[in-house]
């Protein structure tokens, strides 16, 4: 999933991204309210955590503006405000969770996943294809009971597959879901990744589960 950092400390943005993308998420992150907006415009995002106290644009004003234009993007406000006034504020414009600083990391990754499960209309945090089972909060994949091993990235591409099985993803799709602005890598990316999870989930199997659809991409179904 892609997740967008909105946080003026710059320190704590990079530890923030830096967690969540070994996390197995592409993030993009940014410093002020106005910069975030631009973010939100230009790519779609699986999730949002924000600081509300920032130059330029507070992180109020930019998800008031946010619901305002009809951008759905589930909000986590991330702040040292822990008045109930300024939690009551945030959620009343259109925020999904609050999150008081200082916080423990791994409540905020479980937060992300309560908040984008509601959001995509799922009830769990596994997910399942054929023999395959992915568990995000357990970071770990199993094949026909099997432990498969995936590097983050790799992780971060099944995840994608897995929760739109059955549809097939262009190229352009996974890249954007999965890479963020800051990649600079070439242009066949996810065809490398594809074969890493082939060979990684489907090698010596006789049933395949990652399928190309020639000219428009991949999908991921239970198919002979």
């Amino acid at each position: 999933m892609r997740i967008l950092v909105v946080e003026d400390e710059r320190d704590l943005n990079r530890i923030i991204s830096k967690r969540l993308a070994a996390a197995g998420y592409s993030v993009d992150s940014c410093y002020d309210g106005l910069e975030a907006l631009d973010y939100l415009a230009s790519a779609e995002y699986d999730a949002a955590v924000f600081d509300v106290m920032m130059p330029k644009l507070d992180g109020f004003e930019a998800v008031r503006r946010m619901r305002g234009g009809g951008d759905a993007t589930p909000v986590l406000f991330l702040t040292a405000r822990d008045a109930v006034a300024d939690r009551v504020e945030g959620l009343d414009l259109g925020a999904n969770d609050y999150l008081v600083k200082p916080f423990a990391f791994d409540e905020l990754l479980a937060r992300i996943r309560a908040m984008t499960r509601k959001s995509a209309g799922a009830a769990t945090s596994v997910f399942s294809c054929g023999g395959l089972v992915l568990d995000e909060a357990a970071h770990k994949v199993t094949r026909d009971g099997e432990a498969v091993e995936l590097s983050a990235k790799e992780f971060a591409v099944l995840d994608y597959l897995i929760r739109n099985k059955g549809a097939v993803l262009s190229r352009e799709a996974i890249e954007n879901k999965v890479w963020n602005y800051d990649w600079e890598g070439g242009t066949n990316v996810v065809d490398v990744y594809m074969s890493y999870l082939r060979r990684k989930i489907d090698a010596g199997r006789g049933t395949k589960l990652i399928h190309t659809v020639r000219g428009v991409g991949w999908v991921l179904r239970e198919e002979q």
